[in-house]
């Protein structure tokens, strides 16, 4: 949730930043990238052996204090997929309009988890995940849109943003999966962002970086890429070490209603009524997702010899 909040942030500063979307958008991929990157380097255990401690609940994962041996290939293939998410969000937005493929984009992103989860850890969703999913995702709908989201619905472009939604979800599953095997998280995001990192850097060389050279541009693009991208994926790994990633994928939908609300205090926008409904339902859905029990979450990643995380 405190990744959501920190994400939900973004929309803020790239206002205050006064740049074209696709080059902001590379910008923070990249100096988040090389941040967590560093920080994997700096923050990885020398020959220590992966540990992962034993836990008893169907919906949580285990604890871990591995050093990354059992990673595998996953989180340097997934690098594609992080730098392939912002690539085909913006895309999306440009051809659909904001409001639809935000929703689209952001709202498949938990149902591509949940499914992906299913068919890796071979366990249908939970009947309370699944209801809660979907009115959260249909609070999301309503409060992006104000209930009224009409126009600008270019196939091309909602299928861009289900793209970008499955991709969002296909490392989301991966980073799950290892560190449910008893990677370290910092490891684990280090690796899949600075390889995004490498991949994105072209794009911002091409699109220009000339905005950098002004404070705004410069002092936004420090946020966005230490605080939106850095530290809430840090937060986000070690959520995952306890939390089933169906479920953190839905708590994720916290970020628009944050923007909302960052939109009301700090831009001075409004809410129409029917988005303030979109808001309540989605806060409550929220609620019910994070409610401990096991009819709560989402299917569960079994990992090798030991009950693991859901990816």
């Amino acid at each position: 949730m405190a990744a959501a909040a920190l994400w939900g942030t973004a929309g803020t500063a790239g206002v205050v930043a006064a740049a074209d979307p696709v080059p902001l958008a590379a910008a923070r991929l990249v100096l988040g990238g090389a941040v967590l990157a560093a920080v994997a380097v700096l923050s990885r255990p020398r020959g220590a052996k992966s540990r992962v401690a034993p836990v008893r609940s169907r919906d949580v994962a285990p604890r871990h204090t591995g050093d990354g041996r059992r990673m595998g290939w996953g989180p340097v293939l997934a690098a594609g997929a992080v730098a392939g998410y912002q690539l085909c969000f913006f895309a999306a937005v440009q051809r659909t309009g904001v409001a639809i493929g935000t929703v689209v984009a952001i709202g498949s992103g938990p149902v591509f988890t949940g499914l992906l989860s299913w068919l890796v850890g071979r366990e249908p969703p939970a009947r309370r995940w699944a209801f809660a999913t979907a009115a959260a995702v249909a609070g999301c709908a309503v409060l992006v849109g104000g209930g009224g989201v009409t126009g600008g619905a270019d196939p091309w472009g909602i299928a861009l943003a289900l793209l970008g939604g499955l991709l969002y979800a296909s490392y989301a599953v991966v980073a799950a999966r290892a560190i449910g095997r008893g990677t370290d998280s910092g490891v684990v995001m280090g690796v899949m962002f600075g390889g995004a990192a490498v991949i994105m850097l072209p794009v911002l060389l091409v699109t220009g970086a000339g905005w950098l050279a002004h404070p705004r541009g410069l002092l936004a693009t420090l946020y966005l890429g230490c605080a939106t991208t850095a530290l809430a994926y840090l937060l986000y790994g070690r959520g995952l070490r306890t939390t089933p990633v169906a479920t953190a994928a839905t708590l994720a939908l916290a970020e628009p209603a944050v923007a909302a609300l960052l939109g009301l205090v700090v831009l001075g926008e409004q809410l129409s009524p029917v988005s303030w409904g979109g808001l309540a339902l989605l806060g409550l859905s929220l609620a019910v997702v994070a409610l401990p029990g096991g009819t709560v979450s989402g299917p569960v990643d079994r990992a090798p010899a030991r009950l693991g995380s859901v990816p």
